[in-house]
C-alpha cells in the first residue's frame, strides 16, 4: 500500500468514515450574455475540472432551456452522476427547474445546488471582468462543497384538507370562490364588512368594456347562493392560525371586537383582502377646498348623474385631473408610496369620456407627469382626446397649486412643459385628485399569518412571474390588488391563478413538503427554549423524552429557515439540506488561496 493510501486508512480509523468520491456534474450557464458578458465562464469550468469529485463540468449559453436541460439528463445517466450543480441565475428563478432535471434524471433532486452567478456576481461586477470571474470561480467551488456532502431526501408527504378559506369578500375572493367550488373545493368566504363586494360594488360603469361594478357583484353573489359548498361570513375577521400545511386551524371572529369565535380547518388560504385609496391630507393640492375631491368621489358623482355633472347645486362646467396624487412620492417623505399605482390613469381617462358623454360642452384638462394608460387602455386614452380633453405635462419638481380664486372659483396653477415651460392658471369647478391604491392596513391578520410585506407595503409573493401567487408560507396564497395595484380584471386572474394553486394542493389528497427542514438532536438539547423564541412560525415545541424534556420540531410546519439553528448553545439543531458540515465547506472553499 502507497504511502497516500495508508494516510487515507489511517484517517478512516482515526477520524471516522471518509466520504466516499462523488461523481458530480458542474454545468456554467452563459445566460446569453448576462453572465458571459463579464465572467469567463470557460475559465470557471477549467478550474473546477481538477477536482476530483467533478466528473463533467460544461457551458451552457442557457442552462434552462429544453436542449441544455436534456444534455444533463443524459450526462447524469451516461456518467452515472450523483451530484448536480448549475451555476446560473437566482436561486428564486431555476430551483424547482434544475430538481425537475435531476428527477427525470433518476437523480436525487435534493443532490442539486444551485449556483448565483448572475444577481451575485456578474451583474454587480461589470466593471472588473477578472474579479467578477475569481468570484465566480469561488462561488461554484463552494456549490461543489456543498453538493459533495448532500444526501438524498424524500420529500415529506401529508394529507390536506379538501376546503379553501378565502379572506376577502371583493370580486377577486368572490371570483375565487365560485371557481374553487367548481372544481370540488368546499369553500369559507370570510369578509370584514358585513356586505359582499369590496371597491367594485361600490362603482358603477368601470373600464374598459363598460360593465357595471354593482352588476358584476350581484351576479358573482347570485352564483355563490347556487352553491352549497361555499360558506360565507360577513362582519367576520381572521384572529387565529395554528396547524401546519395542507391542515390549517383557522379562528374566525364573527361580529366584531369581544364577540365569540368558529374554528374552521383548511388545506389553503386564499387571501383577498384588497386595498385603500390613498387619502390625501389637509390642504394637499387643494384638498379640503369645496369643490376638490378623490377620483373615487369622483367617480361616485358621476355614478349618480343621469344628465350634466353638478356639483354643490351648481353645473360644472370645468374639470381639472390632478395625476400622481399619492404615487411616486419623493423618497424623503415620511411613509412615501415610491411606486405608479398603475390603473389610476386609465381610470381617470376613462371618468373623463364618461363626463364627455354627459356633457359634451364641459372644459377637461388633465395634467399629469407620464401617461400610463398601457395595453389596449390607450384607445381610451384616444377617445378622450377626440372628445375634447387637453392635457399638459408638469415637471416632478413643480406639482400643480390649486388654490380659491378672488371670485371665489377655483384655479389651478400649472407649469406645462409641453408648451416650453408655460405658467397657466386654470380655472375649474371641480379638481379631481388622482389618487391610486395604497395597502390595506392589516396588522392582525399579517401577525396571524405570517405574510411577508414589500418595501411598497403590499403582500410579497415569492416571484412575480414564476408563482405569482404563492407566499413564503406553503398553502397560503395571495389575489387581487392586496399584493398591488390592479384593475378588476387582473385580480380576477389572480384569484383565478389562487385556485389553480389551491387545487394543485389540495385535489389530491395529498402534497409533498421539501424536507429541507430543521432536525433536533435530542441528546445534545438542555431544553434551555431559546429556539422557541427563535421560530418565527411556531414550529417548535417542547416534550418529554425519557423522563426529561427536549425540543422538537413539526417537520409540516418548519419552513427551513434556519433561524434556530444558531440560536442553540449546544449545537443540537441542524438543517437538512444545509447542514453545519456543508455551510463549513463551503466557507473553507471560498477561503482556500491558491499559492504561485
Amino acid at each position: 500500500m502507497s504511502q497516500p493510501e495508508l494516510e487515507v486508512a489511517a484517517l478512516g480509523v482515526a477520524g471516522g468514515a471518509v466520504p466516499a468520491a462523488r461523481r458530480i456534474g458542474v454545468y456554467v450557464c452563459h445566460c446569453g450574455g448576462n453572465i458571459s458578458d463579464y465572467v469567463d465562464v470557460a475559465k470557471v469550468v477549467e478550474s473546477v475540472q481538477g477536482d476530483g469529485d467533478v466528473a463533467v463540468a460544461r457551458t451552457a449559453m442557457f442552462a434552462c432551456s429544453d436542449a441544455s436541460q436534456q444534455d444533463m439528463i443524459d450526462d447524469i445517466q451516461k456518467n452515472q452522476l450523483d451530484g448536480l450543480v448549475v451555476a446560473s441565475c437566482s436561486p428564486k428563478l431555476h430551483t424547482y427547474t434544475f430538481r425537475a432535471v435531476a428527477t427525470r434524471a433518476g437523480l436525487n433532486p435534493y443532490e442539486y445546488s444551485q449556483v448565483n452567478i448572475r444577481e451575485q456576481c456578474s451583474w454587480i461586477h461589470r466593471d472588473d471582468h477578472e474579479g467578477a470571474t475569481a468570484k465566480a470561480i469561488g462561488l461554484v467551488q463552494a456549490g461543489i462543497a456543498r453538493t459533495r456532502l448532500t444526501e438524498p431526501l424524500e420529500p415529506i408527504v401529508v394529507e390536506t384538507t379538501p376546503k379553501t378559506l378565502v379572506i376577502g369578500g371583493g370580486i377577486a375572493g368572490l371570483r375565487a370562490a365560485v371557481g374553487l367550488a367548481d372544481i370540488g373545493l368546499q369553500v369559507v368566504v370570510v369578509e370584514r364588512e358585513l356586505t359582499l363586494g369590496g371597491w367594485v360594488g361600490r362603482f358603477g360603469e368601470l373600464y374598459p368594456y363598460g360593465k357595471d361594478g354593482h352588476a358584476l357583484i350581484a351576479g358573482l353573489v347570485a352564483e355563490i347562493k347556487k352553491r352549497p359548498a361555499i360558506t360565507v361570513l360577513t362582519g367576520a375577521d381572521v384572529v387565529g392560525k395554528s396547524g401546519s400545511f395542507g391542515n390549517y386551524d383557522v379562528e374566525v371572529r364573527v361580529g366584531g371586537p369581544g364577540a365569540g369565535s368558529i374554528s374552521v380547518r383548511v388545506g389553503s388560504i386564499i387571501v383577498a383582502t384588497g386595498f385603500d385609496s390613498y387619502q390625501p391630507e389637509a390642504g394637499e393640492f387643494g384638498y379640503g377646498i369645496n369643490g376638490v375631491m378623490t377620483l373615487p368621489e369622483f367617480t361616485d358623482l358621476l355614478d349618480r348623474s343621469t344628465g350634466p355633472l353638478v356639483h354643490d347645486g351648481k353645473p360644472v362646467r370645468s374639470v381639472v385631473y390632478v395625476y400622481c396624487v399619492g404615487s411616486r412620492q419623493a423618497s424623503d417623505v415620511e411613509g412615501a408610496n415610491e411606486y405608479c399605482s398603475r390603473f389610476c390613469c386609465t381610470a381617470a381617462v376613462h371618468a373623463s369620456v364618461r363626463a364627455a358623454g354627459l356633457d359634451a360642452m364641459a372644459r377637461q384638462f388633465h395634467l399629469y407627469r407620464d401617461m400610463r394608460t398601457y395595453g389596449k387602455y390607450e384607445t381610451i386614452y384616444t377617445r378622450s382626446r377626440e372628445l375634447g380633453s387637453v392635457y399638459l405635462r408638469f415637471p416632478d419638481d413643480t406639482p400643480p397649486a390649486v388654490a380659491r380664486g378672488e371670485d371665489g372659483r377655483l384655479v389651478v396653477t400649472v407649469r406645462d412643459l409641453l408648451t416650453d415651460g408655460e405658467e397657466l392658471a386654470i380655472p375649474a369647478d371641480l379638481v379631481v385628485l388622482v389618487t391610486g391604491m395604497v395597502p390595506r392596513k392589516n396588522e392582525e391578520l399579517v401577525g396571524v399569518l405570517k405574510l411577508p410585506l414589500g418595501s411598497d407595503g403590499f403582500f410579497n409573493e415569492i416571484h412575480p412571474k414564476l408563482r405569482p401567487v404563492e407566499t413564503v408560507v406553503g398553502g397560503v396564497l395571495i389575489a387581487g390588488a392586496c399584493q398591488g395595484p390592479k384593475s378588476s380584471a387582473e385580480s380576477v386572474a389572480s384569484g383565478l391563478a389562487a385556485v389553480t394553486q389551491s387545487a394543485a394542493i389540495l385535489r389530491k389528497g395529498f402534497a409533498e413538503l421539501d424536507p429541507l427542514v430543521a432536525t433536533v438532536d435530542t441528546d445534545a438539547c438542555t431544553a434551555c427554549g431559546k429556539c422557541l423564541d427563535a421560530c418565527p412560525y411556531g414550529a417548535i415545541a417542547m416534550t418529554s423524552l425519557d423522563g426529561r424534556e427536549v425540543a422538537v420540531i413539526s417537520e409540516t410546519g418548519c419552513k427551513g429557515c434556519g433561524g434556530c439553528v444558531p440560536m442553540c448553545p449546544e449545537d443540537a439543531i441542524d438543517l437538512r439540506g444545509y447542514t453545519d458540515a456543508q455551510i463549513r465547506d463551503q466557507i473553507d472553499s471560498l477561503l482556500e488561496v491558491s499559492v504561485a
